[in-house]
């Protein structure tokens, strides 16, 4: 598999698109003026706590505070809260030893928040979820700080490793290295993405995520909430940071800021890839170029429709998002159960691509075309599976019920991709309706007499092909009629540009009279 980033720079924000074998399976949008983003540190005040919900709303500086639920507060909160509390009050340039930080006993995960947040105090929170609709961001005090092999989590002294890397030899290497050079008083989740590392790649990402962590406190110090602490890097770059492995063949460009800003990137994480990065200065628009614009016309919107005919209707509600599978008119075969696992087959790939590309969160329902075979619901609920493997967000899916639904959650994050794909008709301005033909040849004529009598000689008018078969059928022609009612040639051309009820005319010399 081929993995290429475009990346669109335009004045309203930066655009990328992430294709896998020249199929677009990912569109984020990163606007200038996003002030939350999913990972970015916080100093929140704790306005309000709510006993019956067992958790507190925060204030960080968006205009509705943000909701911090008790099971989203890290066992180490009150850690959390005496090192926010000293890092505020240490004066500049005083040295700080984390290495020295006394741990606070761990909280019961059966507790209530009036009892760790009492007295409203100052917490350093990292956002867990962006604002959607008319909600405040979410909160986790549960601080992570991600490099590309490795995860750092302050305040333990924990090492976990990935349980993707499937070999247990590789498991017990990695632990081993990340627990000699790991420093005091931080945790350690090795990534996927470390397998077959050397002890050197894994140690200088350890040490960037450090100075990560000293810069916190660093702007810590001194801090009024609410404050900014850290931001979670450009989407470019935590979406690299996350994804850049050996398929990855092509990274285009078309800012020379951003150009330089990943070239850098890509040669300080991996230098041997560096000259995949391109600028891109062609004239055409980019996303054009690589028909990215053209797949975003044809996946979003409430139908998509499939190479073998069938088509999914996708629909949002408040609780949840329903898509139907609806069969094609091209058959595998003659055997409708083997159609319809086909087709069911086909569906499943194209979905879990949806739910990447519009970034779905919440539950998913999916109505697919009855099955009567119980292994054929089996393998239809494998491949779902195995589809939304290349998915990053976190989600599970259910077998196929009795009535041939399947469930699917999927982790929302920030709000979902929606793009009009849809236009304005230019004839009916979105209304839909029309002038009726008798109308519209009444206003033709109207403007013709008009003319006429202007002294305009040698007329002639531009209108769709449809409308012209209209005006020139039958004898007498409606042309005709007007021909000898204002005793000249009127000529009447068809022209395919025109809008449906549109008209143009033109005198004897070829030029366009404005009306």
């Amino acid at each position: 598999m081929t993995k290429e980033l475009i990346i669109n720079a335009a004045p309203q924000g930066v655009e990328i698109a992430l294709l896998e074998d020249k199929k677009l399976v990912e569109l984020h949008t990163e606007k200038i003026d996003a002030s939350f983003t999913v990972g970015d540190l916080y100093l929140g005040k704790v306005k309000k706590l709510i006993p019956g919900l067992n958790a507190a709303f925060v204030e960080v500086g968006f205009e509705k505070d943000a909701f911090l639920h008790y099971t989203d507060l890290s066992p180490y909160v009150r850690s959390i809260l005496k090192f926010t509390q000293q890092s505020i009050s240490m004066k500049a340039g005083e040295p700080y030893d984390f290495a020295k930080f006394k741990v606070e006993p761990e909280i019961i995960k059966t507790g209530k928040i009036t009892e760790v947040l009492n007295g409203k105090p100052n917490i350093l929170v990292q956002i867990l979820k962006e604002p959607i609709a008319a909600k405040g961001p979410r909160l986790s005090c549960e601080l992570s700080l991600p490099g590309r092999f490795v995860v750092v989590t302050p305040f333990n002294d924990i090492v976990a490793v990935s349980r993707k890397i499937h070999s247990s030899e590789e498991r017990k290497r990695l632990q081993k290295i990340v627990e000699a050079v790991k420093p005091k008083n931080l945790g350690v989740i090795v990534r996927t993405a470390a397998e077959g590392k050397t002890t050197a790649e894994l140690h200088d990402d350890l040490i960037a995520l450090e100075s990560t962590w000293k810069a916190i406190q660093q702007n810590l110090r001194g801090a009024v909430a609410p404050a900014k602490i850290l931001s979670e890097q450009g989407k470019t770059t935590s979406m690299l940071r996350d994804l850049l492995n050996e398929d990855f063949n092509r990274i285009v460009v078309n800012d020379r800021n951003i150009f330089a800003d990943t070239k850098t990137y890509i040669q300080r994480i991996a230098p041997d890839k560096a000259d995949i990065v391109t600028y891109y200065n062609n004239g055409v628009h980019i996303f054009d170029n690589f028909g990215i614009t053209k797949q975003v016309k044809a996946s979003f919107g409430k139908t998509v429709n499939l190479p073998s005919g069938a088509y999914l209707i996708i629909e949002h509600t408040e609780a949840l998002h329903v898509i139907d599978v609806n069969s094609g008119y091209k058959s595998v075969s003659n055997n409708q159960e083997q159609n319809a696992l086909e087709t069911n087959l086909e569906a499943a790939q194209e979905i879990a691509r949806q739910l990447r590309l519009r970034d779905l969160g919440g539950i998913i329902v999916v109505d697919f075309i009855d099955m009567k075979l119980p292994e054929n619901k089996k393998k239809l609920a494998d491949a779902m599976d195995q589809f939304m493997r290349a998915d990053r967000a976190k989600h599970a899916v259910l077998p196929i019920t009795k009535f041939g639904l399947m469930q699917i959650t999927r982790q929302r994050m920030k709000p979902e991709t929606n793009i009009n794909t849809s236009e304005v008709c230019p004839s009916c301005q979105g209304s839909g309706k029309i002038s009726s033909t008798m109308i519209l040849e009444d206003d033709i004529e109207k403007n013709l007499n008009y003319l006429i009598m202007q002294r305009h000689k040698g007329l002639t008018i531009e209108v769709n092909p449809i409308l012209h078969t209209f005006l020139t059928s039958g004898f007498p022609s409606r042309r005709l009629k007007w021909c000898w009612k204002y005793k000249q040639i009127i000529k009447v051309k068809p022209n395919s540009n025109c809008h449906f009820t549109e008209f143009r005319f033109f005198d004897d010399s070829n030029e366009e009279i404005k009306l």
